[in-house]
């Protein structure tokens, strides 16, 4: 299977100081992935640097072929192009509807037929269960829909991949229940690599899957699980 992630040693540093150190970690095409630490452990800034926001400083960093050691912020675009990214504050554009923060991406990505920008945004909206709320604004909806619109943003583009930072951090039970759902059909049904962020570990007792772990500086394995 193809790698979509690959780090063989990796040191990652921040304001001058060494967060992590020796990661080798990878995520495999159609994998789901947990990642975990205590707070400060790593976790967000390891995430920063799939997409370029922060530097890699050592080893080698392989993001979508794309080799983060060497690049240019020229090409941090193209980068982002190929990845899902969503964040647990949403991020949305609030005075723009539903359709037109996605129609917003789309055109910054080079999409210029409008039939095609609408088929997209409507496939992406029935793929999160939102096709009603085209016209909505995103303080008219619920946290758990603007959850589903920002999955439905990182869908736009086929990504092999899905970045998502704590995802559920926002929102109550139920609805996390429901993101993670979402989440693991999408990653079965299109074979995109989800690597989630998280510090609920009820949802991990629900839907296991494999995981790493923050701490002391390195990234580890834990062993035995599966989905």
């Amino acid at each position: 299977m193809e790698k979509v992630i690959s780090y063989q040693n990796v040191s990652i540093n921040q304001s001058g100081k060494t967060i992590l150190s020796n990661i080798n970690f990878e995520v495999v095409q159609g994998e789901f992935i947990y990642l975990i630490g205590k707070t400060g452990s790593g976790k967000s800034t390891l995430m920063k640097t799939f997409y370029a926001d922060l530097d890699v400083t050592e080893g080698e960093a392989i993001v979508c072929d794309i080799n983060l050691a060497k690049i240019t912020q020229s090409e941090i675009p193209f980068l982002r192009r190929k990845l899902g990214i969503v964040f647990q504050d949403f991020q949305l554009l609030n005075n723009l509807t539903v359709y037109e923060n996605l129609a917003f991406v789309l055109n910054a990505t080079g999409w210029e037929s409008k039939e095609s920008v609408d088929n997209r945004i409507n496939e992406v909206l029935n793929e999160v269960g939102l096709p009603e709320k085209i016209n909505n604004y995103p303080k008219q909806m619920s946290g758990g829909e603007q959850q589903r619109l920002v999955i439905a943003r990182a869908l736009l583009n086929n990504p092999p991949v899905i970045l998502a930072d704590e995802p559920t951090g926002n929102l109550d039970p139920e609805m996390s229940d429901d993101i993670m759902k979402l989440l693991i059909r999408i990653n079965r049904e299109h074979n995109t690599a989800v690597l989630m962020a998280t510090h609920n570990y009820q949802l991990i007792d629900r839907y296991p899957a494999k995981i790493y772990r923050c701490e002391r500086s390195s990234v580890v394995e834990e062993k035995g699980i599966i989905m």
